[in-house]
C-alpha cells in the first residue's frame, strides 16, 4: 500500500508540473509583448512526434489504472470492518427506527459508533459487509465526544478490526475515504480532501427532550460526501487508516453540501478504551461557556483591538470556575428596551500556554489534562491580568 501511496504521489506531482506548464505559457501568450508572440512559431498538427502522443496516452491509462486499484484496495480492505447499525427507540412517547454505521474495535465484539446514532436505543441489529445480521447490546456511551460502544457475540463472526491512524499528522488537502450506510445504502465509499482543520462541533440532541450541549475540539472537516446514515462511519488515509469517525454535516438541506466533520482518531483512541471498561468517560470540566474574543467585543470591553482570548459567557454554579472565583457576563435591564452589558473575565492563557480561541480552550483541557488536575488560568479582569488557580471537575 505504502508503495501504491508514493506511485500517486508522484502522479500528482507529475499532472501538477504538466498544468504549471500549461499554465505559463498561456500567462505568457495572454499577458506578453506583441513581438514574443509572434515570434512564436505556430506547430503544425502533422509535426507531433505520434511515439510522444502514444506514450501519453499510455501513461494516462496506467495513471488511471493505479489510481483506480488504490481506492479498490482500500475500499476491499476496509469495508469488510464497517457496518451498519439499525436501532429502535423511544423518542418521547412514541417508538422509531433509525440507522447508521459502525465499525469493527477488536475480534471481541466491540463496534465503535457516534453516541447519536444508538442513544435510547433499546433494539440494536447490526448488518455485517457480507450480509451477516446479529443484535448488539450497548457497552458504554460519551454524549461529549458524540461516541459509543456496542457488543455482539462474536461467535462465528469473521470480524475484521480497523487500523487507526495518526490525526494529529493529517493536513489540509489530505486525500481522504469515506465509507458508511447513507440512506441505508450499505457499503457506500466516497473520496474528497481534508478541506480544514481544528474545527469544533457542538453536540445537540436536537430533539425536546435535550438536556444539554457540548463541544469537541480538533475536529476534521472534509468535502467528502457525507449524508444521513455516514454517522458513525470511518474517515480513511490513503493507507486505508482510520484518521476519523463520520459524524454530522452542515447543510441546510440535510444531505451533503460539500462540508463534513469527522471525530479525529487520537480522541477515538482515548475514549473507546474507557468505554469498555468502564462504561463512562469522565471529562475534564471548566464549568463555564465562552466565546472567542472579537474586535467588536475587544473594543466594547476597552481593550486593545489586538487582545486574543475567551470572553467567559456564563458560569455554572458550583463548577470549576465558580469555586476558582471567575467572572461570568451577564445583561441589566436598565431602561425599557434598553439593555447594560456586564463583561466578565477573559481567559489569555492556562498553564502559561496562550489560547486565543474558544476551540483551543477546549481543545487545551481534552488533550492536556485530567479530572481533578490543577491549571494555571491567566485573565484579564478589568483590563489587569491576574492569574488563578482552577481545579478541574468532571462531567
Amino acid at each position: 500500500m505504502k508503495k501504491k501511496n508514493i506511485i500517486i504521489a508522484l502522479i500528482f506531482v507529475f499532472l501538477f508540473l504538466m498544468s504549471c506548464s500549461i499554465l505559463e505559457y498561456a500567462q505568457t501568450y495572454l499577458h506578453g509583448e506583441t513581438n514574443e508572440i509572434e515570434s512564436i512559431e505556430p506547430v503544425a498538427t502533422a509535426e507531433v512526434d505520434p511515439v510522444t502522443s502514444e506514450t501519453l496516452s499510455a501513461l494516462n491509462a496506467q495513471v488511471m489504472t493505479m489510481v483506480q486499484e488504490t481506492f479498490q484496495a482500500i475500499y476491499n480492505s476496509v469495508n469488510p470492518s464497517v457496518v451498519n447499525i439499525q436501532v429502535m427507540e423511544e423518542y418521547g412517547w412514541t417508538t422509531v427506527s433509525g440507522e447508521g454505521s459502525g465499525f469493527v474495535w477488536d475480534t471481541t465484539g466491540h463496534i465503535v459508533t457516534n453516541n447519536h446514532v444508538v442513544e435510547d436505543a433499546f433494539d440494536i441489529t447490526v448488518v455485517f459487509a457480507d450480509g451477516t445480521t446479529t443484535k448488539a447490546e450497548i457497552v458504554g456511551t460519551d454524549p461529549q465526544s458524540d461516541l459509543a460502544v456496542i457488543k455482539v457475540d462474536p461467535e462465528g463472526l469473521s470480524l475484521q478490526p480497523v487500523i487507526l491512524g495518526d490525526s494529529h499528522s493529517v493536513a489540509v488537502g489530505d486525500l481522504v475515504i469515506a465509507i458508511g450506510n447513507p440512506y441505508g445504502l450499505d457499503g457506500t465509499m466516497t473520496q474528497g480532501i481534508v478541506s480544514a482543520l481544528s474545527r469544533s462541533l457542538t453536540v445537540d440532541e436536537s430533539s425536546m427532550f435535550s438536556r444539554t450541549n457540548y463541544t469537541i475540539p480538533d475536529i476534521i472537516q472534509t468535502d467528502a460526501a457525507i449524508n444521513p446514515g455516514n454517522s458513525g462511519g470511518v474517515l480513511v488515509n490513503i493507507s486505508g487508516e482510520v484518521i476519523g469517525v463520520t459524524a454530522a454535516i452542515q447543510s441546510s438541506t440535510d444531505s451533503n453540501a460539500g462540508i463534513g466533520f469527522v471525530i479525529p482518531s487520537h480522541i477515538v483512541e482515548r475514549v473507546v478504551p474507557v468505554l469498555i471498561a468502564d462504561g463512562v468517560y469522565k471529562h475534564p470540566s471548566l464549568g463555564l461557556s465562552g466565546v472567542s474574543l472579537t474586535l467588536v467585543l475587544a473594543e466594547n470591553m476597552g481593550l486593545d483591538t489586538g487582545t486574543r482570548g475567551i470572553l467567559i459567557t456564563d458560569i455554572i454554579r458550583g463548577g470549576a470556575a465558580d469555586e476558582a472565583g471567575l467572572n461570568g457576563s451577564y445583561q441589566t435591564m436598565v431602561a425599557p428596551g434598553r439593555i447594560s452589558v456586564t463583561y466578565g473575565d477573559v481567559i489569555i492563557a492556562m498553564d502559561g500556554q496562550p489560547v486565543d480561541s474558544y476551540e483551543e480552550m477546549v481543545s487545551y483541557v481534552f488533550n492536556k489534562t485530567e479530572v481533578g488536575q490543577t491549571v494555571k488560568v491567566a485573565v484579564l479582569r478589568d483590563g489587569r491580568e491576574l492569574e488563578v488557580d482552577l481545579k478541574l471537575q468532571g462531567e
